[in-house]
């Protein structure tokens, strides 16, 4: 959720906001990384509690990234195959690892690849699961054993514009949905990826299948 926010950085990143109470007490956009910086500095669930008011379930998931960054941090320069996979599925990017390890995100994505660590595609259940869902809203994730659908190839992926910024908003997303549309009138099978559900491009109905 951070990486799409904002793509300058690379996750729940201890080093970009230095440790600041006055920080932790208000609900900024700089405040997660004030958080993750104030664990690594050995804060405790407690106190961190006290000053933001977030709930302990939440703050224990956070130690919980921090204390994995601080093992990968002493593994010096490789990883193993096993602490590979458990940070892909605590969402951890690749840049990430390979800044933690002072390594190339290109030498993380080899090793990850070579080790047969690839996300799985999985359907998101909009009935709860009374019945087999079957729409085209996926998504990837290390968190699985299998794919929830095939691949038959022939598909023409159109890449969305993100979130909304200033300066950028809903005309970049006309101009994905006018691309989704005069496919489908020339006859070909697309594929929509984005991160922005209060776009048209993310209606279920705008493409054939939806990341």
């Amino acid at each position: 959720a951070l990486r799409m926010v904002d793509n300058t950085v690379t996750g729940f990143d201890p080093y970009l906001q230095k440790v600041n109470n006055d920080e932790l007490t208000e609900p900024t956009d700089k405040r997660p990384f004030v958080l993750a910086a104030a664990l690594k500095a050995n804060y405790t669930v407690d106190e961190l509690h006290s000053l933001t008011k977030i709930d302990r379930w939440f703050l224990n998931k956070m130690k919980n990234i921090i204390e994995f960054y601080k093992q990968l941090e002493e593994s010096g320069s490789s990883l193993t195959t096993c602490q590979i996979w458990e940070a892909k599925r605590m969402g951890f990017s690749d840049k990430q690892l390979a800044a933690a390890i002072k390594v190339t995100e290109l030498a993380i994505r080899q090793q990850r690849k070579e080790s047969g660590i690839i996300p799985y595609v999985k359907q998101i259940d909009t009935v709860a699961g009374e019945w087999p869902a079957a729409t085209n809203y996926l998504y990837l994730t290390y968190n699985a054993s299998e794919n929830d659908i095939d691949f038959p190839g022939g598909y023409t992926i159109v890449v969305g514009s993100g979130v909304y910024r200033i300066g950028s908003s809903v005309e970049f997303d006309w101009c994905a949905v006018g691309c989704l549309r005069e496919l489908r009138n020339l006859g070909k099978s697309t594929i929509m990826i984005n991160y922005n559900p209060e776009t048209v491009s993310t209606d279920y109905d705008m493409c054939d299948r939806l990341y």
